[in-house]
């Protein structure tokens, strides 16, 4: 992307997380997100081709540089598999909790859904590596899809809660859960 193209685009994620904070993202327009970018329509459609496409993109920025060293080595031992997740988990919390405003929009939003399913993916890259430590009688990918999704909802649970409680302390309490 030339330098052009890379300031059009930073106008509409900037201009998308500003009415994320005063709008439901289900509200928002792309005629808004246009207005307020102060971009044109053939700008934002050069960019995205819908709404959902910016917010998956806003997604893979939120997620991408945390989840893309996340991979665990398979010879850890359990224990060194539980704090390398954790670490990691504590890491994922503690930058959502910088961007409080645009994920907590997200999650009380009717379309949460969406939102979740794009983190969801993420998280299952992350899990799938560390459900190889799991009961070897349950499959992998029910074991996965469990961890998954019981840590979406604890993030949900953590944003309705106002992210009050430490990244560390809500690690743990899932933890001790899925031990």
């Amino acid at each position: 992307m030339d330098r052009r193209q890379q300031k059009s685009r930073k106008a509409i994620f900037e201009a998308f997380s500003l009415l994320l904070e005063k709008k439901r993202y289900s509200k928002i327009t792309v005629q808004d997100i246009i207005d307020t970018a102060n971009v044109g329509r053939s700008t934002f459609y050069a960019h995205f081709e819908t709404k959902d496409e910016l917010l998956n993109a806003i997604c893979e920025e939120i997620f991408d540089h945390i989840f893309e060293s996340l991979h665990t080595d398979d010879s850890c031992t359990l224990k060194d598999r539980n704090s390398a997740l954790s670490n990691k988990l504590s890491h994922l919390l503690w930058h959502l909790r910088e961007q409080k405003n645009k994920i907590s929009a997200f999650l009380i939003d009717e379309n949460s859904e969406l939102f979740l399913r794009y983190f969801k993916q993420h998280l299952t890259i992350l899990f799938a590596d560390f459900s190889n430590s799991a009961n070897k009688s349950i499959p992998k990918a029910f074991v996965t899809n469990h961890y998954v999704t019981s840590f979406a909802e604890t993030v949900k649970w953590w944003s309705s809660n106002g992210m009050s409680l430490p990244p560390e302390v809500v690690v743990e309490y899932y933890m001790q859960l899925i031990r």
